[in-house]
C-alpha cells in the first residue's frame, strides 16, 4: 500500500543518496530516495567522472599513438572518429548507470524511488509532484552544479559546461575555457588531444591556484608543448558572438585583450544545490558559501535534519560522498555520533602528468607552525621513470622534524594517481617516514619512488646502487 510515513527521506540521486539509501536498507528503515534534476546516479556517472576520465583516456590513446620518448619508434597519426568516441561514452555511461544505481536500487528492498523535485514544508516533512511525506529523519544530497559567473553578455552566448559538452558529437575546432581548476584542466588536454584548439583563460594569477607553483609549472611546461594556450590574471570584462566566432574582451592589468573561439567552456567552479528546496521552512542554514550548515556528525542546525555531499562544504568527491551517505545514516539511526574524519584523504587530477596530493604540503605546515622538512625526488632519479623515458615530474614529501611523521605529499608523475593511496595512509596511522624508506618496494615500478623519496631525509640518494638502502 502508498504510503507517506517513512523512516527516512533521502533526497538526492547520486553517489551520497545511494550509500546512504544502501546503509538504510542495511538497516531495514523504510526509506524514501526523491531524485530530481540529473538522472539517477547524480554527477560522477552521468556527466563528471565517469564520462571525463573515459575520454581522457581515449585522447590519450590517440596522443600516444603519435608521441614516443623511444628513437626507435616510428609513428604515425591514428585514424579515429569522434562521433564513435562519444558513442562510446554514452554507452558505457548507461551501462554503469544501470550497473552500478538502477540494478542496485531494485534490490534495496526497504527502499522506494520516486522522480519529482523536493521541497520542505516543515522540519520533518517535504512535498513531491503535489504530495506531502513525513519522516523521522530526512538526508539532504542534492549535489552542486557548475558556477556561472556574472560575466557582462555570457548568458547571450551559447556555452558549454561538462553537463553538456560530452554530449557534444561534432568536434569543436577551437575552444575557450574559463576556469584554471581540475576540471577546466582535464578538459583542456583532453580536447587538444582530440584535435580542438584549446585557449584557457584564468582571472587567478596560475592555474590550479591551490597548488606549489613547482607543480603548476612542470603541467604549464607540458601544455605548452601540447599546443595549449594558458593566460592567466585576466579580468574578463564582457563575452560576445561576432558571426560564427565568440569573443572574450578581457584585460591583463591595463592591456586589453580579445580572445576568440568557435565554441566556448565554462568551468568557473561548483556552486552547491541549495535552491528551491524550502529550507528555510525547515529552518536548515546555510554557511556564506551558500552550503548547507553542519556538525561534525553530518547534522544541520535542525535536529533529525542531514545533509552530505557536494551541498556541504566537505571535501567535494565522490568517495567522500559515499563515505558521508553512510556515516550519516549510522549517527542518525544508531544512536552513535561518529565524527568526519578526513586525516589521510586522497586526491588526484587526471591530467598528464598526473597531480595527486595528500595532507599538507609546505606552505600549509608552515602556517600551521610545525617544524617541517622538504624533500623532493625528479622523476629522473626514480629507475621505472628513467626506463621509460619519461621523466616529467617530481615526488614531494614533507615531514615534521621533530617525530619523522609524514605531514603530506604532492606528486605529480604519468600515473601519479597510483603514487598517493600509499601516503595517505601513511599520514592517516601515523607511519614513520623511516618505515616508508625501509619498506619493500618492488624495483622498477613507479612506487618505488616513494622509497627513494623518503630515503633522500637521510641519504644522498645518488650515491647509492640502484637497490641499496
Amino acid at each position: 500500500m502508498e504510503t507517506n510515513q517513512f523512516d527516512l527521506i533521502i533526497i538526492g540521486g547520486g553517489s551520497a543518496a545511494f550509500a546512504a539509501a544502501s546503509t538504510a536498507n542495511d538497516l531495514q528503515l523504510n526509506t524514501l530516495l526523491i531524485n530530481g534534476g540529473l538522472p539517477i546516479g547524480g554527477t560522477c556517472v552521468n556527466v563528471g567522472c565517469v564520462p571525463s576520465k573515459n575520454l581522457i583516456r581515449a585522447a590519450e590513446s590517440i596522443y600516444k599513438a603519435s608521441h614516443s620518448p623511444f628513437k626507435g619508434i616510428s609513428l604515425n597519426q591514428p585514424k579515429w572518429s569522434y562521433a564513435e568516441i562519444i558513442k562510446e561514452k554514452k554507452g558505457l555511461v548507461k551501462e554503469l548507470q544501470k550497473k552500478k544505481y538502477l540494478d542496485v536500487i531494485d534490490q534495496l528492498q526497504f527502499v522506494t524511488t520516486i522522480e519529482g523535485h523536493a521541497e520542505f514544508t516543515g522540519n520533518n516533512k517535504i512535498t513531491v509532484n503535489g504530495k506531502e511525506y513525513e519522516a523521522i529523519k530526512i538526508i539532504i544530497a542534492t549535489g552542486a552544479s557548475t558556477f556561472i559567473p556574472p560575466i557582462n553578455g555570457l548568458n547571450e552566448v551559447p556555452y558549454f559546461t561538462n553537463e553538456t559538452l560530452f554530449d557534444l558529437e561534432e568536434l569543436p575546432e577551437s575552444l575557450i575555457i574559463l576556469g584554471g581548476g581540475y576540471i577546466g584542466l582535464e578538459i583542456a588536454q583532453t580536447y587538444q588531444r582530440f584535435g580542438t584548439r584549446v585557449h584557457i583563460v584564468e582571472s587567478l594569477d596560475k592555474i590550479l591556484n591551490r597548488e606549489s607553483k613547482d607543480i603548476t609549472d612542470v603541467l604549464e611546461e607540458q601544455f605548452k608543448e601540447e599546443g595549449i594556450i594558458v593566460d592567466t590574471g585576466i579580468k574578463i570584462e564582457r563575452i560576445f558572438k561576432e558571426g560564427k566566432k565568440i569573443k572574450v574582451e578581457g584585460f591583463r592589468n591595463s592591456l586589453k585583450m580579445i580572445f576568440e573561439s568557435t565554441h566556448l567552456l565554462v568551468a568557473t567552479g561548483r556552486k552547491p544545490n541549495t535552491q528551491n528546496l524550502g529550507l528555510e521552512q525547515a529552518g536548515v542554514e546555510l554557511v556564506k558559501s551558500g552550503h548547507i550548515r553542519v556538525n561534525e556528525f553530518l547534522e544541520t542546525n535542525i535536529q533529525g535534519v542531514y545533509a552530505i555531499g557536494d551541498c556541504i562544504n566537505t571535501p567535494a568527491f565522490v568517495y567522500t560522498a559515499a563515505y558521508e551517505g553512510s556515516l550519516a545514516v549510522k549517527n542518525a539511526f544508531q544512536g552513535t555520533q561518529i565524527k568526519t574524519d578526513f586525516i589521510g584523504l586522497p586526491y588526484v587530477i587526471f591530467t598528464d602528468p598526473q597531480i595527486a596530493g595528500v595532507g599538507m604540503d609546505e606552505n600549509e605546515s608552515e602556517a600551521a607552525g610545525i617544524s617541517y622538512e622538504v624533500k623532493v625526488l625528479p622523476l629522473s632519479e626514480a629507475p621505472r621513470s628513467q626506463a621509460a623515458l619519461d621523466t616529467r615530474g617530481f615526488i614531494k614529501l614533507i615531514r615534521n622534524k621533530e617525530n619523522d611523521l609524514l605531514l603530506g605529499a604532492r606528486v605529480i608523475a604519468p600515473e601519479g594517481g597510483e603514487l598517493i593511496s600509499e601516503l595517505g595512509l601513511a599520514v592517516k596511522f601515523k607511519i614513520p617516514v623511516k618505515e616508508l624508506a625501509n619498506h619493500f618496494h618492488p624495483y622498477l615500478t613507479l612506487s618505488e619512488g616513494i622509497k627513494l623519496a623518503a630515503i633522500t631525509f637521510e641519504k644522498d640518494i645518488s650515491k647509492l646502487s640502484c637497490c641499496a638502502h
